[in-house]
This record gives C-alpha cells, structure tokens and sequence, in this order.
C-alpha cells in the first residue's frame, strides 16, 4: 500500500480524483479526488520544443510498466464509470508535422474588402473558439451541424457529417459558392488557413486560394482518446484532450498519430501522485503550429474522466476538476459536535483512529460503514427509528453549516509564458461552464454552486440544500475573498464577469439577477438583487450599464434587458417573449451576435431566425426571417448575413431590405 501524503498544491498541478462509495443505511455516493500536481509531460521526437519543468513534491514518474500496472490495480477501488462530459464536442483529432509552403498573393490581385469585420462570439476578446461558422470578411466557412453515433470506447458523442463550403460573401452582390470540401466540424481560421476538427481528424487547409483549398496536413486522434476543448490565440492552437487508459496494456500511450506514425508516450515519461487516486485516463494539453500542424509544447499526466471546465485568458489555461473532501473527518466531527448523546463513545473513538490509517478512501469509509452497521445492530427496533429520525434533523442542520468541506473544485494554471504549471487552488463547489471563471488583473474570480447532491448514513436527501458561492483567487490560486450563500435552494445557470463587476442567475422557480462588486477583490460585495419569473442562462454585456439575458420562461424563449448603472437597484427594462420553445443560444454562446455599431443582436430559433434593437431602454423585434433553419449570422460592414442550413440571406441594415440571397 502506498503511504498517503499531504498534498502540496501550490506549485503544481491537480487532476483528480478518489471516487469512493459508501452505503449505510442508505446509499452514500462519495467522489474523493485528490490534488495531483502536475509538471511537463510528453516526451517524444515529434515534440519539438520540451514545456518548462518544475519539480512538485508529490508527483513522480512511473518507474517501469510494471509500476503503471500496480498503481492502476491500487486505484481500482476508487473507479466509477463516469460519461464523458463538458469540452466542445469537438469528437477527435491529431498533429501532423508537415512543411507548409506558402503561396504569395499575386501583386495584381486586388479584392473588395470591408472595414467591419464580425468575429465568432467568444468569452475572452482575440481567443478564438471552434465554431460552425468563420470569416475573413471576403469568404464565408460554413460547416453543417452534428448528428450523434454510439463509439465504444466514449459512448454516444457528436458525428460530423457533410461538406465545409467556402463562400464568396463579399461584396454581397457577388454571393456565391466558392468550393466545398469534404470535409467538416467545428472550425478555427488562422490567417489563410482554415483548421476543421471533424471525428476523429483535424485538418488543416491552406485557403489562400479559397476556390481551391488544398489540404495540408492532417491530424488523427486515436480510438481511445477525444478532444475536451481548443482555444486559438495569437496563430497558435492550444488543445486539451484525453485518452482512456488500457489497464492490461498502458504502455505506450498512443492518443495521437500521423500518416501512420503515432506520437508514443512511455510509461516512464507519465506523471501520477504518489497517493493513488481514481485513474482512467490521461490528459494532455498541447500547443499546436496551425500552419505545419507540428506539436510545439505538451504536458501530461493520469487523472480521471469526469467532466471538467477548461477556461482560456491571455496569460494561462486554467482547468478544474472536481473532488470530494474528507468525508471521515466530516462525520467524525458531527459525531463529536452534534451526536454525542446519540453516537457511542467507541464508535467515536473507532472512527478517530481512521483518520490515521495507513488505508485507502474506500477502506476508511467502508470501515466506518461496519462499525456504523454494529452500532445498529445493537439497537432495539424502537431505538433505532429514533436514533434515525434524530440523526436526520441534526444532520440537516450541521449541513447547511459544513456543506463546503465534502464539494471541492481543484483549479489549475498552465501559464503561457513558459507552458509550465504556475498555480493551483481550490474552492468549495462546482462550477457551471467556462464562464464561471474569469481572470482579470492577475486575480481569478469564480462562481460555483454547492451541496448538490449528498445523501448518507440513512438520512433523507440533503440534494436540495444548495447555496451559490463567488471566490476571488489571487495568482497563487489561493482564495482572498468571497460573497457566499447566494440563491439558496438554487443553482447557478449563468454567469458573466465584466471588469470590477460580476453578474449572476440563479434558477428554482424564480430567476433571481445579482450584481456584484468586486473591485476590492478581498471584500466582495453582493450590490443588488432582482427577482423576476423565469432564467437567463446566457447573460451579454450590451454598454457598460446594460445587460442582456437570454433563458426561457414558461417553455418559452425570453429576453431581458438589464439596467445596472445602479448596482444597489438593478432593473429589468425591458422583457420579449418569443413564441419559441428554443434557441441555440440556450446551447453554445457562439449561437448570439451583437452589432455595436447599429445596436441589435441577433439570435436563431427553430421557426427563424429574429433580429432585435437593443437601443435606448427597449427591446424590438425589427426583423424575423421565416422558413430558415437559422444557426449563425455575421456581418461586413453594414450587411447582416443570416445563415441557415439551407441558405444565407443578406441584409441592407441601414433599411433591413433583402440584398441576396444563396441557396445551400
């Protein structure tokens, strides 16, 4: 048995995870994931330039595939299935090292171009995501949508099918199809080349032809791996996938390959804790050339595959992962604090020993699971329906007080200075999506919902006793401030920090708004609060004192318009009710497109698509185009292209006629 050791976080990395099970009474369904810091990983010819390596105590290298085996059948006792969740939907991909010349544009070539450029609707301004829809102002890439299929080894995940068409887009009078490829996914575009993420490939394009694309390198991720999100900044790729570790065999590692020839990591080249925890896969973050697809930096390490938030700024990737805390400690201290009159003094005395012992989660927890069951069996049937009921009403109590110490999110920054771990952390909580964490001036602020989810030691659910958290972490990741029990008996459904400010939707029945302050990160401030019916789970900063929500209320589409120039008041100006049951937006953030300089936004449906004014303190539907199936709209200077899985139609939006349209 290997010996447990205080984890040091602080200068590594965290990936997860002890899943641990316990029934008493009841079932008990406890996670327990431990920080692992992590430090460079990936060793191999086809890495050219090695990721900065920092030594962080609790973390080692296997010593040999033998080593890799025992660790795995150590950390069986915490293996759970769990689906894979969160990323892009992006399926698989790879890196190819393949020289891509250049083709010069010839001097005489001159095309129209315009000065107003729309971009992909992102979280963090110049970090581009993966989306259906991209331009460069002169052609339009469109990708059709997902359908879904049964993969063995991840179960029921997005397949790509159809064809990327490049699209003539300006000026709009000149519509017209331009080339198709066959291929098609999500997409990114740096400079002249077009990079599509589609099944289990990633393609690079040069279109600097885009009548003729000519593919130029290709990527192929493996059977057991899958791509968790891609981020571009500054013309380099950044991608996070994972791979599902072979038990019988985990040496080499293959997540990836290229024209047959795969990227191998040896077992000496993984990193783990030293303490086993959950293991089922292994991650890798990497730093993608989009020109040669040539793998530049990588970094590696064993963790498990639960769902996990990976957030992009200008200076580092951060990505959470969620773990249990103690959960001996947490009964042996409500035994002692509220049960002593209850609990018998062995029983106490056998659950303190547990701390020390030299025993996995899983042992300690089913060891406290027999003595518990002993204790039962000494009591009469009268007694025992006592003791139950007591314990309930006392354990309810004690949870709302200690909630915090079973539900932990582990944070982690890769910094991009030097790819190398920079900070870890860890608040109480789960968070919602990539918007629950933002980092501004050096600080991380994150908002995380707690207490969803615990049932034990035969007590009723205690799933509903929610709370809504915001933390302030400084650059060590450590937590400096905070604003707590936000939206009790609710949970976050959306999240957005702008500047000194946050901004928050929690959802049960009603959909309370808070304003935030948080421009003294170590005395955060709730300002204001507004109850209204209905959710907003996607929440678009308009001007510095507006804010739009888009959710749903009563099944249907709903848009608010929020005044905070008051922090202390915030206001609901105006409310539009659409007679749709859904939207994209509701789905992918990418789906929504604000116009600054002609103050609407745009949003698709499933009956159309709509085009709204957000000027002045109203909300007015100017525009509704029927019989699309709308997914995305851009705009070039002042045309609005609407664009549909079946056709694009332009808009003049100085007078919203129809300029053109193409049929797809």
């Amino acid at each position: 048995m290997r010996m447990k050791k205080n984890i040091d976080t602080k200068n590594g990395v965290c990936v997860l995870i002890i899943i641990s099970s316990i029934v008493i009474g009841y079932t008990i369904c406890a996670f327990k994931f431990f920080n692992i810091p992590i430090p460079k990983i990936i060793c191999c010819e086809r890495v050219g330039q090695r990721s900065f390596v920092s030594k962080v105590e609790n973390i080692e290298k296997f010593s040999s595939e033998e080593d890799f085996k025992n660790y795995l059948k150590e950390a069986e006792n915490f293996s759970i299935n769990i689906g894979f969740g969160g990323g892009l939907g992006l399926n698989r991909g790879f890196i190819e090292s393949v020289a891509v010349p250049t083709t010069p544009l010839m001097a005489e070539e001159k095309s129209i171009e315009p000065e107003r450029i729309s971009e992909t609707n992102v979280q963090v301004a110049g970090i581009d995501e993966p989306d259906i829809i991209k331009t460069d102002g002169k052609e339009i890439y469109f990708s059709p949508t997902e359908n879904y299929y049964w993969r063995w080894s991840w179960g029921v995940i997005p397949e790509i099918k159809g064809e990327t068409k490049a699209i003539k887009a300006f000026p709009p009078e000149d519509l017209a199809i331009e080339a198709e490829i066959d291929k098609s996914g999500k997409l990114l575009l740096a400079d002249n080349f077009l990079i599509i993420f589609s099944n289990d490939r990633i393609y690079g394009y040069d279109i600097i032809d885009p009548e003729v694309p000519q593919k130029k390198w290709t990527m192929e991720i493996k059977d057991r791996s899958l791509v968790t999100a891609a981020r571009l900044y500054e013309n380099k790729i950044y991608l996070v996938t994972q791979t599902i570790i072979d038990v019988s065999r985990p040496c080499p590692i293959e997540p990836l390959s290229s024209e047959g020839v795969s990227l191998k990591i040896n077992c000496v080249d993984v990193y783990h804790p030293t303490t086993p925890v959950q293991t089922d896969v292994t991650y890798n973050i990497l730093t993608i050339d989009p020109f040669s697809g040539k793998v530049e930096q990588a970094i590696s390490f064993v963790g498990s595959s639960g769902q996990s938030v990976v957030y992009m700024s200008q200076n580092g990737i951060f990505i959470t992962y969620s773990y249990s805390g103690d959960f001996v400690k947490f009964y042996l201290k409500f035994f002692k604090e509220k049960c002593s009159d209850v609990i018998p003094d062995w029983l106490i005395e056998k659950t303190n020993k547990l701390i020390d012992y030299d025993l996995s989660e899983s042992s300690k927890i089913n060891e406290l699971q027999v003595n518990f069951q002993k204790y039962y069996g000494t009591l009469s049937n009268n007694e025992k329906l006592r003791v139950e009921n007591e314990l309930n009403n006392r354990m309810s109590d004690y949870y709302k007080d200690n909630k915090r110490e079973l539900e932990k999110t582990g944070i982690i920054k890769i910094g991009l200075d030097n790819f190398g771990i920079s900070a870890s952390g860890n608040v109480p909580g789960r968070p919602l999506n990539q918007f629950s964490l933002d980092e501004h001036q050096g600080q991380l602020r994150m908002a995380v919902t707690v207490g969803e989810g615990f049932f034990g030691l035969g007590f009723s659910s205690l799933a509903q006793q929610l709370a809504n958290d915001v933390y302030i972490l400084d650059k060590d990741l450590k937590i400096i401030g905070s604003v707590k029990d936000l939206g009790l008996e609710e949970r976050i459904y959306s999240a957005r920090f702008i500047e000194d400010k946050g901004y928050l939707v929690t959802f049960r029945q009603i959909d309370p708004f808070y304003v935030l302050d948080l421009s003294d990160p170590r005395n955060p401030e709730l300002k204001g609060e507004l109850k209204i019916p209905g959710y907003s789970s996607y929440l678009h900063p308009i001007t510095k004192d507006k804010i739009l929500g888009i959710g749903k209320e009563d099944a249907q589409v709903k848009i608010s318009l929020f005044n905070v120039e008051d922090p202390a008041q915030p206001l609901e100006l105006a409310k539009y009710t659409l007679n749709e049951y859904w939207s994209d937006i509701l789905n992918t953030h990418h789906a929504f497109l604000l116009d600054n300089k002609h103050q609407i936004f745009f949003l698709p449906g499933n009956k159309g698509g709509y085009i709204f004014s957000c000027e002045g303190k109203q909300l007015k539907l100017i525009k509704a185009i029927s019989g699309i199936q709308a997914k995305r709209a851009i705009y070039l200077d002042d045309y609005l292209y609407i664009i549909g899985e079946d056709r694009i139609t332009v808009f003049n939006e100085l007078n919203w006629t129809e300029v053109n349209k193409l049929e797809l």
